[in-house]
């Protein structure tokens, strides 16, 4: 496992790196209360592309996380909803969320010490 060349590495790292992604957390996480339109998802993620939020929807719906639903009406509606897959995802993502939350005040401060030790080794 700890060689980054074997397949089981580079798998897990690509995963990692798709769910570890910004807008696939916020995308997740709004997605959790149930299903909701394209438009709906711009307006609760206001920071997003629509471009980004496009490319965000597609991966999460390859990788299996993400169903979207064609409805044919004028206009088609397109629905985006959670599978099975992606609400298992929620533990995870929420208990990083609060292990971010409960160790801010911890992170802040080791970066203010690096910072000034970094500041005196310049100076010196």
């Amino acid at each position: 496992m700890k060689d980054p060349t074997s397949p089981v590495c580079r798998t897990i790292s690509t995963l990692l790196s798709r769910i570890g992604d910004k807008w696939t957390v916020l995308v997740v996480t709004t997605l959790a209360d149930g299903s909701k339109r394209f438009n709906e998802l711009r307006r609760e993620i206001p920071t997003v592309s629509q471009r980004m939020l496009t490319l965000t929807l597609r991966n999460l719906e390859r990788d299996g996380l993400v169903s979207r639903t064609v409805t044919p009406t004028i206009p088609p509606r397109v629905d985006y909803e959670l599978t099975e897959l992606g609400h298992s995802l929620q533990k995870p993502i929420t208990g990083l969320a609060q292990w971010a939350l409960d160790n801010v005040g911890t992170i802040h401060e080791a970066q203010a010490r690096y910072d000034s030790d970094q500041d005196e080794a310049v100076a010196a």
